[in-house]
This record gives C-alpha cells, sequence and structure tokens, in this order.
C-alpha cells in the first residue's frame, strides 16, 4: 500500500544501518542505497550522513522520519481495524515470552488483550530467549515474544517495543557515588548475571565486544536464573547488575537502586516477535497487530 522506499528508508532509520535494514527486508545492501538515493533525488535533500561504516540522519532526514512513523502508525491502526471482521475472536493463543517480557511488559498487555478479545485464552509460558526459540521449533507455541540478538533462518522476526540495558546497584553504593564508571573500574566491580541463554546476558555480551572486552573480563559473583532473584540479591549486597529499565521502575521510584553510567553509548535493544516463515496463526496475528497497535515503535539513538 505504501511507497516501499519510504519503507525502506524508515527501516534503515531506526536501525542507522543499511546492513541491517537489508537484513530485515529480504533485499540486498546495494538495493538499500538505490531507493535511498532515489528518495534524495525525490526530495532533492540529503536524508543521512554517511562516516564511514555509520551513518546518522541528516535534519531533513529526522523530519522524514517523523512522518514516515506517523504514516506507518496510522497504517498498522487502519489495518488492525479493517481486519476485524475477518478475525477469529475465540480460541487458545498458546504464547512464549523470554523472562523479562513475561514479568514486566506483557501483565499489563494481556489485561487489555482480554478485555478486548475475552473469548481467547492466551496460555503464557516463560523462560530464556533460547528456550522461547526452541519450544517454538517444536510447535509448542504459535507465537514467541524474544529480548535478546538472536536470528534463526527460520524464524520472522519483528521489533516492537524499544528496551534499554542499565547498570543498576544499592542506592548510595560506597564505590562511584557520582553515578559514573569507566572502563577499567567495570572490569573489577562485583556483577551478578542472568544465565547463559538469557537474552538480556546476550544483550551485554554483544555490549561489551563495542569496548573491546568478554563476561570472562568481568568479576562475575554470582549467576542466577532469574531478574527478581538478581535484584533481591543486590538490594542485600554491594554487588552490580545489568538488567532492564523496565524490570528496575519500582526499584528506582522507591530509591532501592540506583543506575550508574556506562562507558561509551547506552545499551539498547528491541523486544520482538519470533514466528515461523509462512502462513501465520490467526490468534497469533491478532495478538501481534493489538500489540503493535498499543505499542507503537520508537527509534533508538
Amino acid at each position: 500500500m505504501f511507497d516501499f522506499r519510504l519503507k525502506v528508508f524508515y527501516t534503515a532509520a531506526k536501525q542507522l544501518s543499511f546492513s541491517r535494514a537489508a537484513e530485515e527486508l529480504f533485499i540486498s545492501q546495494p538495493a538499500v542505497s538505490k531507493h535511498i538515493r532515489a528518495l534524495e533525488n525525490y526530495f532533492k535533500v540529503k536524508l543521512f550522513v554517511r562516516q564511514g561504516s555509520k551513518i546518522s540522519l541528516t535534519p531533513e532526514g529526522q523530519v522524514l522520519f517523523g512522518y514516515a512513523e506517523e504514516i506507518f502508525a496510522l497504517y498498522r491502526k487502519l489495518q488492525f481495524e479493517m481486519d476485524k471482521p475477518a478475525r477469529k475472536n475465540s480460541g487458545t493463543l498458546h504464547l512464549g515470552a523470554s523472562t523479562t517480557i513475561a514479568q514486566y511488559v506483557l501483565p499489563g498487555v494481556l489485561a487489555g488483550f482480554h478485555e478486548q478479545y475475552p473469548d481467547v485464552q492466551v496460555n503464557l509460558i516463560n523462560g530464556n530467549t533460547w528456550q522461547i526459540e526452541s519450544a517454538l521449533m517444536q510447535k509448542e507455541i504459535e507465537l514467541g515474544i524474544i529480548e535478546g540478538y538472536a536470528k534463526k533462518t527460520e524464524f520472522k522476526y519483528t521489533p516492537f517495543m524499544e528496551d534499554e540495558v542499565v547498570l543498576v546497584t544499592r542506592k548510595n553504593p560506597s564505590l562511584f557515588p557520582d553515578g559514573e564508571i569507566d572502563k577499567e573500574a567495570l572490569q573489577k566491580i562485583p556483577l551478578a548475571i542472568r544465565e547463559f541463554g538469557s537474552g538480556t546476558l546476550q544483550v551485554i555480551q554483544h555490549y561489551l565486544k563495542t569496548q573491546h572486552l568478554s563476561i570472562g573480563d568481568l568479576n562475575v559473583e554470582m549467576q542466577l536464573g532469574s531478574t527478581e532473584g538478581i535484584k533481591n540479591y543486590l538490594k542485600k549486597t554491594d554487588c552490580f547488575a545489568f538488567l532492564s529499565i523496565n524490570s528496575v521502575l519500582q526499584e528506582l521510584h522507591r530509591g532501592e537502586l540506583t543506575v550508574i553510567e556506562l562507558p561509551g553509548s547506552s545499551i539498547s535493544r528491541f523486544f520482538r516477535f519470533i514466528s515461523p516463515h509462512g502462513n501465520e496463526e490467526p490468534l497469533a496475528e491478532m495478538f501481534m497487530q493489538f500489540v503493535i497497535h498499543n505499542f507503537p515503535m520508537k527509534n533508538h539513538k
């Protein structure tokens, strides 16, 4: 319905990467560049500043991105409303979500979904990202929601909500009273981390690579299998942990935990739906559209 070139621009702008846009849209990187050039020629402006392998939006590109975001949000709303008569609004949806999403994001979403579709029963399982992918592979669920970077060719991944992973510790920690930490100190502080296979740990590993570090370079004091367990551990020790900002909002508000600024850029990621390629299960598609409609994606910069 919409000009594919605008979709290419929008994808490249939110990813700030032509290569990741190409991967998401299943086209080649030269094709992405060609579509962007066509838009730039049409509007007679530059949309991106190219600095080596990195790109950023020009002021004109930021304007176009804002309008594109509104256009695609309206399109999602239109599609959602027009599809209502054809939907099957009853049955059971088998849903899987990684731990952070299941505990801190989905409860409110599921309440709204149940209010709008009371005849749909949702059976939710939770686990780490690897476990959710495995459950989808074994057809134990029709739709998964994950937080990690894993990308298997047999699945389709659809981003829907932005998240940030932050370094947290007790309020007024004895170390780093200024609320900042450098790369050298990051390797010395005691850390509690999630188990291997968790999406949060994958994101941390990705961030560490940008700092030329690995998990082995850190002082891991404790490895725990849940975010709640890590938070309770932090409250009783001088330990630190990387956790989703969505999982610590209440503790930050109550002053039980505090965020320590990291060296380099912030650790941003997207929560993503994961589903098999091909025809979507009707209830899974309906749930995806409901969530996307209620949680419009934000640009992560």
